[in-house]
């Protein structure tokens, strides 16, 4: 968790203040029981009542600015807490957003979302605790030690066997709850993946009648994290009565003792009940301890999770000294490319190589787990291959930037995301500075102006979170327009089509061929219809090329393309 605290950075100024507001705090805390012994010593018993109203108005100024400290404390040590908060958050998000697709499957997104969240709150709370008390309870504890020692060194015996008795007590409670809090966050991942799916997957839940089914899941992993959350604060209850148990034993006993110390003529009054404060004061700054035992546990079980976070290293980097590509506009070249997903026991492609230039619309078509989509993720560089290398414009995509590589490229996903915001917002995306023009001419070639057209606010209405008012076939127009705004080197449609009814599918097709003139257009289709017009068809089969060609060319020469053709077209429609 020290680790951290590197992020304090910004506010070391303001932290030094907490700390020092809270040492004045605990000093005029140590102080009160002093005037207060005088009080009772020289002036009630002495009968002064000048100097009762003196010393008491002294000890009013003492608590007063004990609180005004107090209160400037607490307020500055919550802005600290906040911020530092808001620094993580974003440590963690600019830090994933650099992951490779393989990081993010390691760790998982519901567990990605619970570290931003939940552990940076469960830090945040102990830092809050750490400014205030971690000078206060030693402060107090050191303090009421010399202070109870200076009133009477005999009776401090009774504290110096207390300290031990209540030390071993939290001990012991924090050994039995630290392994607990750290099981506690697992359970909240599982609980946060299982509520992300349930929420996520409500049609196809609702569709195959497994809604009982989800709510066992649900069930299962709440009662998982309520067990254990039950137990661990059955462990840390136990902590407080036991505290006070043991306090109280230790007020009896000091009042029992200082009576006879006072009987006896070695020791006042006044002295005997400031001695039982400080004791009280050094018996509540160990419970401040046994506080942060119970805190810390939790708050260090989350750090590490975050630093677990921040300490991965993402897969893919950019070079020391990105080389620039050469000035051919799209020129996309794959030489031997073989790539394996981690843990998988054959390789998804192997042995890939072929080139698709500029003005040209090359297809990609095989059956399903044939490759497609793992050939075109690899073009943006969402994983790095295996081996062989993966040309833009003459330059390995390793050697390019990040930045560079995917600004020459437009991609249209196999599952059409959107965000929320308004139609225009959503495919803007593919260009920030994109005109009102340029949006509404990317929409017309995708096919998107006649729905857009019949919303009731048109390109400024509101698109749900996930797309969820529009349907699947509008999303994938919608996605084909973001990527068209663009006007990349390169356009990749990863099965971009799949949604689309037969006759809005040629009349995009058709609108796409005029608008790429001058790009490289990769095509992933599950449809015969969709590649037939290609320039060149990739046929994919097993990870490998079983062929490449055009479609008469592939209908003489590969039996793969054939069996795929006559599976889904009849003889008429070949003819």
């Amino acid at each position: 968790m020290i680790k951290l605290f590197r992020f304090l950075k910004t506010y070391r100024w303001a932290v030094t203040l907490v700390l020092g507001l809270v040492l004045l705090q605990s000093l005029s805390e140590l102080y009160l029981p002093t005037l207060m012994a005088d009080i009772v010593d020289k002036g009630v018993i002495e009968e002064d009542l000048p100097y009762i109203w003196k010393i008491g108005g002294f000890m009013l100024l003492v608590a007063a600015a004990g609180t005004v400290f107090s209160i400037i404390a607490s307020y500055v040590s919550a802005k600290i807490s906040a911020g530092f908060g808001k620094i993580v958050r974003n440590k963690i998000f600019t830090h994933v957003e650099h992951f490779s697709l393989q990081e993010f499957d390691k760790i998982g997104t519901a567990s990605l979302i619970t570290r931003t969240t939940n552990d940076v709150q469960q830090v945040q709370q102990v830092l809050i605790m750490m400014l205030r008390m971690m000078v206060m309870a030693p402060m107090m504890c050191i303090g009421g030690i010399i202070m109870a020692v200076s009133k009477d060194a005999k009776l401090s015996l009774v504290i110096v066997v207390i300290i031990p008795v209540l030390a071993a007590a939290i001990m012991i409670v924090a050994m039995k709850g630290v392994p607990l809090f750290k099981k506690m966050q697992i359970k909240l991942d599982k609980l946060n993946l299982v509520l992300r799916e349930a929420l996520t997957g409500i049609r196809v839940i609702r569709s195959f009648n497994r809604i009982e089914h989800e709510k066992k899941r649900f069930d299962e992993a709440n009662a998982d994290l309520t067990e254990t959350a039950i137990k661990v604060n059955k462990i840390m209850g136990t902590m407080m009565p036991l505290m006070m148990l043991i306090m109280n034993f230790a007020s009896i006993a000091i009042i029992w003792f200082g009576g006879l110390r006072i009987s006896e003529g070695h020791m006042q009054v006044g002295d005997l009940m400031a001695f039982l404060q400080y004791a009280m004061q050094i018996m509540f700054s160990l419970i401040m301890v046994s506080m942060m035992f119970v805190m810390v546990p939790r708050a260090s079980a989350s750090a590490v999770r975050i630093n677990e976070v921040l300490d991965m290293v993402p897969d893919l980097k950019d070079p020391e000294q990105p080389k620039r590509a050469d000035a051919k506009r799209g020129y996309v070249e794959f030489r031997d490319v073989t790539f394996s997903y981690p843990g998988a026991e054959a390789p998804a492609i192997s042995g890939i190589t072929f080139s698709a230039q500029p003005g040209e619309i090359t297809a990609i078509i095989g059956g399903t787990g044939s490759g497609k989509s793992t050939l075109i993720s690899l073009i943006p560089r969402f994983y790095d291959v295996n081996g062989g290398s993966i040309l833009i414009d003459g330059a390995d995509v390793r050697e390019l930037s990040q930045e560079q590589l995917r600004s020459k490229i437009g991609l249209v996903p196999q599952k059409a995301v959107l965000f929320t915001g308004t139609v225009a917002d959503n495919i803007r995306y593919g260009k920030e500075d994109a005109t009102d023009e340029e949006v509404r001419h990317a929409a017309a070639i995708a096919q998107a102006s006649e729905f857009i057209g019949e919303m009731k606010e048109g390109f400024d209405s509101a698109i749900a979170q996930g797309g969820s008012n529009v349907s699947g076939g509008q999303k994938q127009r919608l996605s084909i327009a973001r990527a068209l705004v663009r006007r990349p080197e390169i356009y990749l449609f990863d099965d971009s089509f799949s949604a689309l009814d037969f006759k809005t599918d040629a009349k995009l097709r058709a609108a796409l061929k005029s608008e790429t003139l001058e790009s490289t257009v990769l095509i992933v289709a599950q449809r015969v219809s969709t590649v037939m017009s290609a320039d060149r068809i990739i046929v994919l089969d097993d990870g490998q090329i079983a062929g490449i060609g055009s479609h008469k060319e592939l209908m003489d020469s590969c039996s793969v393309y054939r069996e795929i053709v006559f599976s889904q077209l009849s003889e008429e429609e070949i003819a």
